[in-house]
């Protein structure tokens, strides 16, 4: 593996989104990340059978390239051996379990801190590892709610709506990645590991930014606001002849030549839009102004008007046109992997590029078990003692295809 984390090896207990999400970024920047998978079934997002790439989850294949994959039973002395040795030799663990769940199993932070004291130990749960709703589980779902974010999606007037992508279990997963980098930093100096802890309630209580600044300053709670921005206006998505667009006017520069774009100039003068606070105050006003103009011509036209102005502008792609958009190829967004059961699949690739470091993502999701073999014999184990440990049950390895 190559990128900044080269030499770094991740434990990944973790399974579904969250905490995979994380795995898959530092795997990304070069750690050697082992996802360990327990038994019986593995990881739950192997079940998320439709759609699938060769009878594989293309869920989990998504989330879990770049890995390497051991499967083992955390509940017998054997497996709870293995990963007791495998934790001595990892710079990181990672896990996404309701808390406790771990300590009952004796792989807890306190232990774990005791066997490798140079261990960083990252934790993403529903809420948080202190506070009253500590013990809750979480889900996606309940973290946009809980953290205001449906109040402030979809139309003004309209029902509570969720962020189409799981942002709570994303974004837990980047600002775990961030945490884990920086305790890795902190251990170059202090020589030892720490706790990171998120959740996903902190995870979708950090995008309302903008919406918390103004209730901090109002006492009000801002509603939806659909495609329009909370605080500049025209900033927001407009019909035209043939489709939707995406228009910032984000300043007042950008607004009057948007004005002049679409033969309205008088507007620039008009009270109601002078300013953006006039111009936020008579949204209800101004939206349908613009969309009366611009609803006779096609996407393509306003856009290659609009960029010839400098004015931010740009389309409202389908998954399969944001997929297939020249820009997404040439930033190494879509690349390809050999997987031993679904042959040549697609996956996202990485979202940061380093000039000295660059990433590389060589590896399809591992198959249930699929480096049981390698891992445990990097660890000394002998193939007489992998062979009894598949014959309790304490670890499995791959069933074809490996």
């Amino acid at each position: 593996m190559t990128g900044p984390l080269a030499g770094i090896r991740v434990i990944e207990l973790a399974q579904i989104m969250a905490g995979p999400s994380c795995g898959l970024l530092l795997a990304d920047m070069g750690a050697d990340v082992i996802k360990v998978e327990r038994l019986p079934g593995g990881d739950v997002s192997r079940s998320y059978s439709r759609p699938a790439i060769g009878g594989e989850s293309a869920a989990f294949m998504m989330l879990n390239r770049n890995k390497r994959g051991i499967a083992v039973n955390l509940k017998s002395p054997g497996g709870l051996e293995v990963m007791k040795r495998l934790v001595s030799t990892a710079d990181v663990v990672t896990e996404n379990f309701r808390r406790g769940t771990l300590e009952k199993l004796g792989l807890g932070w306190d232990v774990l801190q005791a066997l490798n004291p140079r261990l960083v130990y990252s934790v993403i749960s529903g809420f948080g590892l202190t506070g009253p709703d500590a013990d809750k589980g979480g889900f996606d779902l309940i973290a946009q709610g809980f953290g205001g974010l449906m109040s402030i999606t979809g139309m003004p007037g309209g029902p509570p709506v969720k962020a189409g992508p799981p942002l709570a279990d994303i974004n837990a997963g980047i600002l775990a990645a961030m945490g884990i980098s920086a305790a890795l930093h902190a251990r170059h100096t202090t020589g030892r590991g720490q706790l990171v802890d998120t959740s996903l309630m902190e995870a979708a209580v950090q995008q309302t930014y903008w919406q918390s600044a103004i209730y901090f300053a109002t006492g009000e709670s801002p509603g939806p606001t659909g495609s329009a921005h909370v605080l500049a206006a025209p900033y927001q998505a407009f019909p035209t002849a043939d489709g939707w667009i995406n228009v910032g006017g984000a300043n007042q520069a950008n607004w009057e030549r948007i004005a002049k774009a679409i033969g309205h100039e008088d507007l620039i003068d008009d009270p109601r839009f002078r300013t953006n606070g006039d111009r936020m105050k008579h949204l209800d006003e101004l939206t349908p102004l613009i969309a009366e103009r611009m609803k006779h011509r096609p996407s393509a036209d306003w856009i290659r008007e609009f960029e010839a102005l400098d004015i931010a502008v740009g389309p409202i792609n389908s998954i399969g046109q944001m997929l297939a958009e020249p820009q997404v190829a040439a930033r190494e967004m879509v690349v390809e992997v050999d997987h031993p059961k679904a042959g040549r699949t697609k996956v996202l690739g990485m979202p940061v590029k380093f000039s000295d470091t660059p990433c590389s993502i060589t590896r399809a999701a591992p198959l249930l078990g699929q480096h049981t073999d390698e891992v445990l014999s990097s660890l000394g184990y002998s193939a007489a003692e992998i062979d009894a440990l598949c014959e309790i049950g304490a670890v499995e390895r791959a069933r074809g295809g490996e």
